[in-house]
């Protein structure tokens, strides 16, 4: 298999969207188009971001979120990784190491998810693992 050409260019510019904090993107998704890794799509509304990923797909997702306690509210960064369970074992390798080329461009995440599973890509599973993330929860809500 040829080695993967990666569009920094344009890869690097959805990040930045996504990571700005007055821009209205929350997410971007890259992707292979042939054997160069790209920007595929990026936008405003997780449902749009959900509907990137299939059985088919070999996707990085660069998702922001809010997250914090009553008293400070953060942005924070994640990266997942998603092989479809269609894709052919070698191309499931292939992303597998080209993760190491996305992280060039995308880096300072919160956390990072690798799946398959499509109940994953839920922003309640996804809130729940930043918090894990984050470490200590401090909060004046009710301790469980």
């Amino acid at each position: 298999m040829p080695a993967t050409v990666m569009d920094k260019d344009s890869m690097r510019e959805a990040y930045q969207d996504v990571r700005d904090d007055s821009s209205d993107t929350i997410w971007a998704t890259f992707g292979y188009q042939e054997n160069n890794l790209v920007h595929l799509s990026s936008g405003s509304e997780f449902e749009q971001f959900r509907e990137q990923f299939n059985d088919d797909g070999r996707i990085f997702g660069f998702l922001r979120v809010t997250a914090g306690d009553e008293l400070s509210k953060r942005s924070k960064f994640i990266l997942i990784t998603w092989v479809g369970e269609n894709v052919s074992p070698l191309k499931r390798a292939k992303a597998g190491t080209d993760k190491a080329l996305v992280k060039q461009v995308i880096q300072s995440i919160a956390t990072e998810i690798m799946t398959s599973d499509l109940a994953d890509i839920d922003l309640d599973f996804i809130m729940d693992e930043v918090k894990k993330a984050g470490g200590a929860n401090y909060g004046t809500g009710v301790r469980n």
